[in-house]
């Protein structure tokens, strides 16, 4: 008998394939499509039916799901996990940017929801695995199963990833994680798929197409401040920290300015305390760079890393590999790094690789240069 696969069907090429391929292999596949966020709900909560719009078109991506699923021959299941959603991924999501932190939603939603509350429905709807049309590999042994990157360097999700745990990875099938994207979408179009041709998705789908700072607004009091040089010198104005990220060149709106030279100004730190913007000019400013950082929140899907042996890591998606050593305080641990890395950024994942695997990573809360901590 073959064994039961409920795939996690979005809506989007990358899942479609998955499903083919799943197929191909002999599963008994189902589907089944995830409903996380309620426009509606969410602005009448806040008393603001304006913000109504269609600009997370979640509709549309459940009648691709469903016309592919018809396509292919394979049931639909249509769940709403909104109140898991809000509980665990949009409420961290506020919080890290209340405290003027850089969260990755995309990383707690795979954690707390595709990897668990849909684990759960999908183990009660008589599924052996789960499976996601994620650009990852996975590697099952009989006692433990280790978390591979894609074959496609360029759509690698292992990042995103680095949160789950052995026994969800145990759990768990990626059927595209050996294929390059352009390998995927000739597929789709092989077997006229609804979804062959359509956009990959981008940005948080809570978001959408939506401007940042206007939905952001509507969740956290706006605190207009001063934007700053390293030494106090004030530049212009900020709409408030939680709309700047370190490293940011655009949307800072400064313009000429007589007493500077004619440069571009990076964000290069945040000051809570005094609700400033701390800038500098030019893309190599010495303040953007730092030699080793504090996290904590680390996750071991199955090796833990050892002291002192080298590894890799990214500190951000599609980051190049920058070589690494650890070294555990406690359940933290501090990340050492001998080439210089640029804007590495609290409330970000350093994510920890050995070679090709993928071991976990960690929340990444102070940064330093040497002994000098940055101030972001």
């Amino acid at each position: 008998m073959a064994q039961k696969v409920i795939l996690g069907l979005s809506g989007g090429v990358d899942s479609s394939v998955a499903a083919i391929k799943l197929l191909q292999q002999g599963y008994d596949v189902e589907a089944m499509f995830m409903r996380n966020w309620d426009s509606a709900t969410n602005n009448d909560i806040l008393g603001n039916p304006d913000l109504l719009d269609d600009v997370c078109p979640q509709e549309r991506d459940y009648n691709d799901a469903l016309a592919v699923a018809n396509k292919l021959g394979i049931k639909l299941h249509r769940i709403d996990f909104i109140a898991e959603y809000w509980d665990y991924v949009f409420t961290y999501f506020i919080d890290e940017y209340n405290k003027g932190r850089t969260p990755n939603p995309d990383i707690m939603c795979n954690k707390y929801i595709k990897f668990n509350t849909f684990l759960k429905e999908a183990k009660r709807l008589g599924a052996n695995y789960i499976a996601m049309g994620h650009y990852a590999r996975v590697k099952h042994f009989a006692d433990h199963s280790i978390l591979l990157r894609g074959v496609d360097d360029n759509k690698d999700q292992t990042y995103f990833l680095c949160m789950i745990s052995q026994e969800q990875l145990r759990n768990s099938l990626f059927p595209i994680g050996d294929m390059l994207k352009k390998e995927v979408r000739e597929i789709a179009l092989k077997y006229d798929l609804a979804t062959a041709k359509k956009k990959d998705s981008t940005g948080i789908c809570f978001i959408g197409e939506r401007n940042f700072k206007e939905f952001l607004k509507n969740y956290l009091p706006a605190k207009p401040g001063n934007m700053v040089t390293i030494d106090g010198k004030i530049v212009a104005r900020h709409d408030g920290l939680m709309y700047y990220t370190i490293g940011q060149r655009k949307g800072l709106g400064i313009g000429g300015n007589h007493d500077f030279e004619n440069s571009p100004w990076f964000v290069i730190g945040k000051d809570l305390a005094k609700n400033e913007l701390i800038i500098g000019q030019g893309e190599d400013n010495k303040y953007l760079y730092s030699n080793h950082l504090f996290a904590s929140s680390c996750n071991w899907i199955y090796n833990k890393p050892e002291e002192n042996k080298p590894y890799t890591a990214k500190f951000r998606y599609r980051q190049k590999d920058i070589p690494v050593k650890i070294k555990y305080h406690g359940d933290n641990i501090e990340i050492i790094y001998d080439k210089l890395a640029k804007a590495v950024t609290p409330g970000q994942a350093a994510v920890i690789y050995d070679g090709e695997i993928c071991l976990g990573g960690a929340i990444i809360d102070e940064v330093y240069m040497n002994e000098e901590k940055r101030r972001y």
